[in-house]
């Protein structure tokens, strides 16, 4: 028999543990979804969306002594996007949810919600990846001119030029930094003498947000990094990719009394797919280091 004061530690194996909290582990907030053109697959309409582009007709000079007889061809292209199925289940037996914490529970649902978002997200950069024409090295730094470079030749190819105001540029943090150290510490004075008063500083003290060359920036973590630590980013009009939805996202239940005594099943599902329009002219994939900053 012990004798002496009664603590917490006398006691341990008698404390029951108790959950006061429970939080979902942080994810990267996904940008592609919002920064693409979107269509439905209407109901009873097939499997595929389709759009059809029509060619451009060429006109020609006419004299009083001219006998038009040059008719143009009309011609177009189809253009097609066929949704896939995602879905992810999760199974919680009965003992389980008896005993475990409601305040874990009321979390499982937001996890499944994230799971699903950030694969539509990644599918959305795989798009970015599957881009014709590749700007930049592999090992080599992002700089505003890349940028300002797929710009220009989303604006101004000869192929089928695309004059809107909304487009994107989607990079790894690792790639934006090469950006930020270019506008805090531009190499060239012609740079520094183009930048706008007072944007160096900002930069410095918040990080770079905004445009470059009428390029709107977005920074998204879920761009792979490669083993040679590259990272394959992209800028793009917005209806260069279109997001086709077909079924709407949507969860169903099923009881497995078979499982352990008794378990419950939800299953989520989403139906989309991307595709890109004009392709060659209007997205472009920038590939740049992304390894780790360091300083």
């Amino acid at each position: 028999m012990a004798v002496g004061k009664t603590v917490t530690d006398s006691l341990e194996d008698s404390l029951p543990t108790a959950i006061a909290s429970a939080r979902i582990v942080r994810e990267q907030k996904g940008v592609m979804t919002q920064l693409v053109s979107k269509e439905t697959l209407a109901a009873n309409s097939g499997l595929a969306w389709n759009e059809i582009s029509l060619d451009a007709l060429t006109a020609q000079s006419v004299t009083e002594q001219t006998e038009l007889d040059n008719p143009q061809q009309l011609s177009d292209t189809l253009f097609s996007v066929t949704p896939t199925v995602i879905g992810i289940q999760t199974l919680i037996t009965d003992r389980v949810g008896r005993r475990l914490s409601s305040k874990s529970m009321a979390k499982f649902g937001s996890l499944a919600q994230n799971a699903m978002q950030r694969k539509k997200d990644e599918d959305g950069l795989t798009a970015i990846d599957g881009a014709t024409t590749q700007l930049n090295a592999a090992g080599s730094a992002l700089t505003t001119g890349h940028i300002r470079a797929a710009r220009y030749r989303i604006t101004s190819n000869a192929t089928e030029p695309n004059f809107t105001a909304d487009i994107s540029g989607v990079f790894h943090g690792y790639q934006i930094k090469d950006i930020e150290d270019e506008v805090i510490q531009p190499s060239s004075g012609a740079l520094q003498s183009q930048l706008e008063d007072g944007l160096s500083t900002r930069t410095f003290q918040n990080g770079f947000r905004g445009d470059v060359g009428g390029v709107h920036i977005h920074e998204d973590g879920n761009l792979t990094i490669d083993g040679g630590d590259d990272a394959k980013g992209g800028v793009f009009a917005k209806d260069a990719l279109v997001l086709v939805q077909g079924h709407s996202p949507r969860s169903e239940t099923r009881r497995e009394p078979q499982i352990g005594g008794g378990a419950s099943s939800v299953f989520m599902y989403d139906e989309y797919a991307y595709g890109e329009r004009s392709a060659g002219n209007w997205l472009f994939e920038v590939i740049s280091d992304a390894s780790t900053p360091t300083s």
